[in-house]
């Protein structure tokens, strides 16, 4: 394990944890502008991320406007949970923000060292991750970036701090991850298993993770930002072919892997929408678009508004 990064992530969580002040800030209504107009339990709607990359929308999914939220640059929503990445002014500072309904503020800050890339919250809204690039690992290149990811329980106020930290076992071994960048989480509905991203040695490894043993084991390569599908038998992702990523899905059953019918160079956690079908957030001429693709490989991509960072909003359980 990389003993620089893992230091200055372990003294981040130490005095987050270490002070009342600094942990969780439960704020009240009057802390910030929040979910405002936003019905976080209203099922089947979609929640992105405006064209400018500031302030979440909830939309239709024929793209009409339902209401706006707080300001983000990554969001995402289940179970009438909404997470927030909030960039903070300086270089490399953000805060994870976490909304329920009936609060006009977030019930719960985190600060965070990086700049937001991913966010996601479990299907049951018990559990919130995040991705930030980071800067200044030991490892990395001048001027290169790097990845970090973490979870955090909002029933037990469990910190899970960073994947870094988990035990990794590729081919059954234990192994050493003192280069390797943790990305992309997804989760099932146990509030124990989830599915990442793991970069170790230039090649991505798909990782299961249980969160109870703190353990990350690889089931396959070539596997990004990965998407559980709500049946948690498929995962959407992205693939390295060539120069570009495509969209593919895995059947976790079979390990059959379907091209979707996306363009090339997507570059995003794509989102399910249902069962059959996926969303993903993609820039091209007027700005960032939200597009929606079958998950069975067939049909075209279909615009269904402008922003980024979809995500379907589901029912409280």
């Amino acid at each position: 394990m990389n003993l620089t990064r893992t230091a200055s992530a372990t003294a981040l969580i130490v005095a987050l944890l270490g002070s009342a002040a600094a942990t969780v800030a439960w704020k009240g209504a009057a802390a910030e502008p929040g979910t405002g107009e936003l019905r976080l339990a209203q099922p089947g709607t979609l929640l992105v991320v405006d064209a400018k990359g500031t302030r979440v929308h909830q939309k239709t999914r024929e793209g009409g406007e339902i209401g706006t939220g707080p300001d983000c640059r990554r969001a995402a929503v289940a179970a009438g949970t909404l997470v927030c990445l909030h960039s903070l002014p300086g270089p490399f500072s953000s805060e994870v923000r976490v909304y329920r309904p009936g609060r006009t503020g977030p019930e719960v800050t985190l600060p965070v060292w990086g700049t937001p890339s991913r966010a996601r919250v479990s299907p049951t809204g018990h559990l919130v991750a995040w991705t930030v690039f980071r800067s200044g690992d030991s490892y990395a290149a001048a001027g290169q970036f790097s990845t970090t990811a973490g979870i955090y329980d909002l029933r037990s106020g469990d910190h899970y701090g960073s994947l870094e930290d988990f035990t990794v076992l590729l081919d059954g071994e234990r192994a050493q991850t003192e280069d390797a960048n943790f990305w992309g989480i997804t989760f099932a509905a146990d509030d124990r298993t989830f599915y990442a991203t793991m970069s170790r040695n230039g090649t991505a490894h798909l990782m299961r993770g249980d969160l109870t043993t703190r353990e990350l084991t690889a089931l396959r390569t070539n596997v990004e930002c990965p998407s559980l599908s709500p049946d948690e038998t498929r995962i959407a992702y992205k693939k390295r072919v060539g120069a570009d990523w495509r969209l593919h899905v895995l059947d976790l059953r079979t390990g059959q892997d379907t091209p979707l019918a996306a363009p090339a160079g997507i570059d995003d956690q794509a989102a399910w929408l249902d069962d059959t079908t996926v969303a993903y957030g993609r820039t091209d001429q007027g700005g960032p678009f939200v597009y929606a693709v079958p998950a069975d490989g067939s049909g075209q991509p279909v615009r269904l508004t402008a922003g980024s960072s979809p995500t379907v909003t589901t029912s409280v359980r």
